[in-house]
Order: structure tokens, then C-alpha cells, then sequence
């Protein structure tokens, strides 16, 4: 199963015992915007990410990589060769590297 970015902060941030509103605070935003953003209605700004990070005590890596896979998805679901440009897309950053 894959997790998206908005399960893997409620989860982090039910392991540390925090409410919604702790962390919204944290975050400069209120409780209903950082509810959509776990619900995956909406997204987190990228530069939130290393602060989100450091308030749920998680990997910031991970966090970004889940943040940009929910990106990604939003970007090509319901494509039907979405498969096939994410490959290709892969292969590229492949060569780059």
C-alpha cells in the first residue's frame, strides 16, 4: 500500500501525542487548512517541510519525497500514459545523476 504525505503526517503527528491545532499553530496556519492537507485536499507549501519535520520528529527526506510523489500524482492521474511518461521521466533522472 502506498502512504500518501497527508497519511504519513497524521500518523507521525498521532505517535507524538500532538493536536491538529499544536501543529497548525507550529505552522503559522489554522487547524482547517492543516486538516485538508493530511485529508490530501490540499498541500503543504515545500518550504513548510524541514519545519513539519522537526515538529513531528521525522525524516525530512522522507516528508519531501512523500510530498512530491502527492505532486506527481495530482499532476498525471487519470492520464492514460501516465505510466509510461513516468518512466520516462525516471530514466532522465537516471542520466542526470
Amino acid at each position: 500500500m502506498t502512504i500518501r504525505f497527508g497519511d504519513k503526517i497524521k500518523s507521525l503527528r498521532g505517535k507524538q501525542k500532538l493536536y491538529l491545532r499544536q501543529v497548525a499553530a507550529q505552522l503559522d496556519m489554522d487547524t482547517a487548512q492543516l486538516s485538508k492537507i493530511e485529508k490530501g485536499v490540499r498541500q503543504l507549501k515545500k518550504e513548510q517541510i524541514p519545519l513539519l519535520a522537526q515538529i513531528l520528529k521525522a525524516d525530512k527526506v522522507e516528508l519531501e519525497t512523500l510530498w512530491l510523489a502527492d505532486q506527481l500524482m495530482q499532476l498525471v492521474k487519470g492520464e492514460p500514459t501516465a505510466h509510461e511518461a513516468l518512466k520516462t521521466v525516471s530514466k532522465q533522472i537516471k542520466k542526470t545523476k
